[in-house]
């Protein structure tokens, strides 16, 4: 979304927080009811307790943003369930105006890891309130829980995207037991759900794992097979990789430019490869409580380690001291559920000015564990590449008026 087209919400919407909410007084049952639809679990159990409380016209939106899930196994519960199925291609949108961004105001949470469904939750809440206004929806439901960041994430970009409507996630105050939802699902026809044994969460920036076995931050093992792009390849010992960056944006690596996607998910790969991208961290709830999340994700990795150095390398050493003030700022605004308010925009016009000014190249050399600045190389440079003739000549012109 361009930064001039915020506007104030129309009306506060209706929050749901309970199964009971819905089921009794909740929206008519014959109104459109959008429900936001991962294939998970948790989202099959809320169409099916939709549909068992009389709901008729039940529409599961599902955001491709480069997720695990494939579109084939979310049509077939959809079918099974007899509701409708919207699957909008988000990929290019997530990219350009949600990672981009990420990558610019340098989005790291607390110094600890990069934020990534804080930046996918807005996009889907738009594209929810978009097919809400299309279908004249009484509701926009969800599945996050109390001990999820997403759930004030999707509740407060609805709200300031001005949706009035009945939103929030029955879960919240309700939570049900995995074995009775897998149970409830089974006699419904769907007995082949995932086992997963945590909860997980994936995009084409983020792989994150949490919940379950990695409730407790005190003991916490990821079994390696869950991870998928930064898995070591023993037939790699190094390799050479350069990125290039205009205005602020990645658009080549090795000299091959490509759309955003597509070089994300090529750095995912090489990247990867060497064991690099894997983050761990605490990140507080609403109350202020903590909870322990797990992030593979190698491209970001590189990436914002590259725009630190180039914009180091082309803007003004104080620019640079005031921008890196509003990143966390940035950062909690978005975290926080205010994406789509003035004062995340504010932050992030002053570093897209800043990022207008951040074009060049970063020459990486990989190896198992660790990566090397081989070479930063910035279009419009505030570097000295010999200082030795710089003190000279420096000291040269600052001596001649003493000299004559």
């Amino acid at each position: 979304m361009p930064l001039d087209t915020y506007t104030p919400p129309r009306a506060p919407a209706r929050t749901v927080r309970s199964f009971r909410q819905i089921t009794d007084g909740g929206p008519d049952r014959g109104a459109p009811v959008i429900t936001l639809f991962s294939g998970g679990l948790d989202s099959s159990y809320l169409l099916l307790r939709l549909k068992e409380a009389g709901f008729r016209n039940i529409h599961a939106l599902s955001v491709d943003l480069g997720e695990d899930e494939s579109s084939a196994h979310k049509r077939r519960i959809a079918d099974a369930l007899g509701v409708r199925l919207h699957i909008r291609d988000g990929r290019q949108d997530f990219a350009d105006e949600f990672v981009s961004a990420a990558i610019y105001c340098q989005a790291v949470y607390l110094g600890t890891h990069p934020v990534s469904s804080t930046l996918s939750r807005p996009l889907i809440a738009r594209y929810a309130a978009e097919l809400a206004g299309e279908l004249g929806a009484a509701a926009v439901l969800h599945t996050a829980n109390r001990s999820q960041n997403t759930l004030r994430r999707l509740n407060g970009a609805l709200t300031l995207l001005g949706y009035g409507g009945v939103i929030g996630s029955p879960y919240d105050l309700d939570p049900v037991d995995r074995d009775e939802k897998m149970l409830a699902l089974k006699r419904a026809g769907l007995d082949r759900m995932s086992e997963r044994v945590v909860s997980g969460d994936s995009n084409l920036w983020c792989r994150e794992f949490e919940s379950g076995t990695l409730d407790d931050p005190e003991d916490h093992v990821v079994p390696e097979h869950m991870y998928r792009w930064s898995s070591r390849r023993s037939d790699l010992t190094e390799a050479s990789l350069e990125v290039r960056f205009e205005h602020g944006v990645p658009v080549a690596v090795d000299g091959s430019a490509a759309p955003l996607p597509t070089l994300i998910e090529q750095l995912n790969r090489r990247v990867g490869a060497f064991g690099l991208g894997r983050y761990s961290g605490l990140e507080h709830l609403a109350g202020g409580e903590k909870v322990l999340e797990i992030r593979e994700m190698p491209a970001a990795w590189l990436l914002l380690r590259s725009y630190r150095h180039l914009e180091t390398a082309a803007l003004e050493a104080e620019t640079v001291r005031e921008k890196m003030a509003l990143e966390q700022l940035w950062v909690r605004e978005a975290l926080e559920g205010r994406w789509f308010g003035e004062l995340r925009e504010a932050a992030q016009a002053f570093m897209a000015f800043c990022a207008h000014r951040v074009s060049g190249s970063v020459r990486w050399r990989l190896t198992h564990g660790g990566a090397e600045t081989r070479s930063i190389t910035a279009d419009a440079p505030r570097y000295l590449r010999d200082r030795e003739s710089w003190e000279r000549e420096s000291a040269r012109v600052e001596a001649a008026p003493f000299r004559s």
